[in-house]
């Protein structure tokens, strides 16, 4: 527990500020959004509650709030009357999930006994008639047998009912008709009617209000164990938070080494990183070099070398020697609380048709109540002796588990399966769209190739090469402008720089700064001096100066950037990059999907057509500034065409804004990120192909689903209404169907990328 003090308003003096305290809360018994819902929203509501958020991957809750006006204990009882659990966080709630599970197999056992039990009872009333109706079943034993399948029922409504009746309870307070008020409803009604039966005379279905019970606790047993595997994966990432870093306070000496909480750290600290230890926070490796575990954040199974300049990432585990780091980007600001963050956001939210249902639940149930209430009225004038059990039949045998049980757990073993293989979804909606996508759109630097320009030739132009000063001047300007972009051409260029050798030339104050802008996808522009420059696109620097140059011809088919001022082309650097090894496949497997595949690229129209030949993309264009691109999507969508974009750089931003599915590769620029539906977190292409395929697997289950449950009810509800169902068959209809749809579900798990090999790179 943590205390910070509140900063005073305006009308506030310092003397009445009241002091913060932070906890962080297990919150079980979470079983949709909207539970999740209801808690925050009752704790908000409660007078010192300063803010309180859930998790709904980890079950863990932030919560702050001034203990002057509010007590802990007050906070966790108001969640416990909504009837879930909630303790410190220090507290495991895998002890508490544990014993959960313990109690739910407990419901399940007495259910299932007391089931066999009755049945044996009731079987000889089924197949004997009573002597009033010419049968040989003496009356003294049909009441003995009714009254000992009271006895046993009672265990199971007072014991194995619990969990409905609570649920149905906490909905009506709410105002809210959930599942669990018209399964309450017909549990109780067919046991008070059966006792009332036992004693008085008629049939009685204690068999039927027990077998209800125990299938739909074998469904909903069946639906929490699915939902704890296919969530594991998200899970895992949500708890691999690092707690302890150890901080060098005046390095580079390290005789003050002190050891702080990860949340204590500041932008600018050294932190030492043995070997063993998680990466605290986001930074760079300032001494040492090692190999780290990022397969967790990145889905690279294989440990990526680690030396002087390379960025880590929080989480990721120090495998063999100690480094030390410079934070900089530390707390909520980290790569991995970025993610997290995003997959909570992807976990509330659902596709269109998964909305809709859910929207339209609560009124399906209450149509049933009514229906159930005026078939209990109409067969009173028609039968007074069977109107209570059909309306009890209409009640038990309606099926909302697809729309509002089984269809998110679709969508969790979705999410989960697909982060498994490197795809992680940062809106859940996504999968609609990538289920139903017509058209998919490359970019071509560090999305079909690797991004790693490297500067095969840099060429100084106009000057004598034996003016030393003169080319050493343009270089330390090219290097500062280079280094002002995350352009992987930029980069490449800057990082040809770093040389010991050229060391002197950049400590010199001779080159001053004066202002700077890029131009996303064309290049940047500086001025130094009186001078200004521009390094990138030929045509953006042609602009500049109004140069008649053009690129030699044995380079056209390279990737080229050019320097130059107000009046002449100063340099070109001839750079040259590779296609991922899995380009060929991924293309060739979403073209075999039936996906029409399309590259887009702001590089020349001959660097283009060479990658758009080796990956087999027929339909192609370069030379493209953002605005093309975003202009290019926005006319295929016009033509109906659902579009997914795959890219990395800040020129991507507004084509992935456009899209319907927007993927950004794990590598590629933030502000791509930012903006993406789809993080390729393992930067492996054949995962997107693969994602493609599970997310139209996926949206098939769904409908799938949804489909049976709209069949089902269609079919089982008149049937119950024209008094074809007894009680019983209504509740086998219902658990069945129940267990189907979570079944159903279970599919999606069995799918894995073809040849699907961790080592690949």
């Amino acid at each position: 527990m943590t205390t910070a003090n509140v900063q005073p308003s305006a009308n506030e003096s310092p003397d009445t500020v009241e002091r913060l305290q932070t906890e962080t809360l297990s919150v079980a018994g979470i079983r949709c959004s909207a539970c999740i819902q209801l808690i925050e929203f009752r704790v908000s509501q409660l007078s010192g509650v300063n803010s309180f958020r859930i998790n709904p991957i980890s079950q863990k809750a932030q919560l702050s709030w001034q203990p002057d006006r509010l007590s802990l204990k007050k906070i966790i009882q108001s969640i416990v009357e909504l009837g879930y659990a909630a303790f410190p966080a220090n507290q495991s709630l895998s002890e508490y999930q544990a014993k959960e599970k313990k109690t739910a197999l407990w419901r399940l056992f007495v259910a299932g006994f007391a089931m066999m039990q009755v049945m044996m009872y009731a079987f000889p009333a089924y197949l004997v008639p009573v002597p009033e109706i010419d049968g040989d079943l003496p009356p003294d034993l049909d009441r003995l047998l009714k009254i000992a399948s009271l006895v046993i029922t009672i265990p199971v409504i007072g014991f194995s009912s619990l969990p409905f009746f609570r649920g149905a309870i906490r909905d009506l307070k709410q105002r809210y008709i959930g599942m669990d008020v018209p399964v309450s409803l017909g549990i109780l009604l067919t046991f008070f009617a059966s006792c009332w039966a036992t004693f008085f005379g008629g049939a009685v279905y204690f068999d039927s209000a027990i077998m209800f019970v125990f299938l739909l606790l074998g469904a909903r047993f069946i639906e929490d164990n699915v939902k704890r595997k296919t969530s594991a994966a998200l899970s895992v990432l949500t708890q691999i938070h690092p707690t302890i870093a150890q901080k060098l306070v005046a390095y580079p000496s390290r005789e003050q080494l002190i050891s702080c909480r990860a949340d204590e750290i500041s932008v600018g600290d050294y932190l030492l990183v043995p070997a063993g230890q998680q990466v605290p926070c986001d930074g760079e490796v300032v001494e040492g070099s090692s190999e780290c575990d990022e397969a967790l954040m990145t889905g690279e199974a294989k440990p990526v070398h680690k030396k002087m300049g390379d960025q880590l990432i929080a989480g990721a585990v120090n495998l063999h020697s100690a480094v030390v780091m410079r934070a900089t980007q530390v707390g909520n600001q980290t790569q991995l609380a970025t993610l997290i963050a995003m997959m909570e956001s992807a976990t509330l939210e659902k596709p269109r048709l998964v909305a809709l249902a859910d929207k339209h639940a609560s009124r399906f149930l209450f149509a049933i109540l009514l229906i159930a209430i005026l078939s209990g009225i109409v067969w009173a004038f028609i039968d007074a002796e069977r109107a209570l059990w059909i309306a009890i039949s209409v009640i038990v045998v309606t099926c909302p588990c697809a729309l509002s049980l089984a269809t998110p757990g679709v969508m969790s073993a979705a999410i989960g399966q697909l982060a498994k293989f490197g795809m992680l979804l940062t809106k859940g909606s996504a999968i609609e769209n990538l289920a139903n996508l017509t058209h998919v759109v490359f970019d071509k630097t560090g999305t079909l190739t690797y991004g790693k320009l490297k500067v095969l030739k840099a060429v100084y132009l106009n000057l004598d090469q034996t003016e030393n000063d003169d080319i050493n001047r343009q270089k330390k300007v090219i290097a500062i402008i280079a280094g002002m972009s995350l352009h992987p051409a930029s980069r490449a260029i800057a990082e040809s720089f770093i040389d010991p050798q050229l060391a002197p030339i950049f400590t010199s104050n001779e080159v001053v700064l004066m202002s700077s802008h890029e131009l996303a996808g064309a290049g940047v522009e500086a001025t130094i001096g009186a001078q200004t420059y521009r390094l990138g696109r030929l045509d953006y620097v042609k602009d500049l100066n109004q140069s008649d140059w053009q690129i030699p011809t044995e380079y056209r088919s390279k990737s080229v950037s050019v320097f130059g001022d107000q009046q002449n082309i100063l340099a070109y650097f001839v750079m040259e990059d590779s296609l991922r090894e899995e380009s060929i496949r991924a293309v060739r497997e979403l073209q075999d999907l039936g996906k029409t595949v399309i590259l887009l690229s702001g590089d020349r129209q001959e660097v283009v057509a060479e990658v758009a030949t080796q990956c087999g993309i027929a339909e192609f264009r370069a030379e493209l500034k953002p605005v093309q691109k975003y202009a290019y999507i926005l006319q295929l969508q016009q033509q109906g065409a659902i579009v997914a974009m795959v890219g990395d750089g800040m020129n991507d931003g507004p084509a992935l804004s456009l899209a319907n599915v927007s993927v950004a590769m794990g590598q590629g620029a933030p502000i791509s990120q930012t903006r993406s539906d789809c993080l390729l977190m393992s930067n492996r292409l054949s995962d997107f192909s693969f994602s493609v395929e599970l997310a139209k697997k996926a949206y098939r289950l769904i409908r799938q689903n949804l489909a049976w449950a709209l069949l089902y009810n269609v079919i089982a509800i008149p049937a119950a209404v024209l008094g074809y169902l007894a009680p019983w068959h209504a509740a086998l209809g219902m658990s069945v169907s129940s267990l189907l749809v979570v079944v159903n579900g279970l599919r999606l798990l069995n799918l894995k990328p073809v040849d699907y090999d961790l080592s690949i790179p």
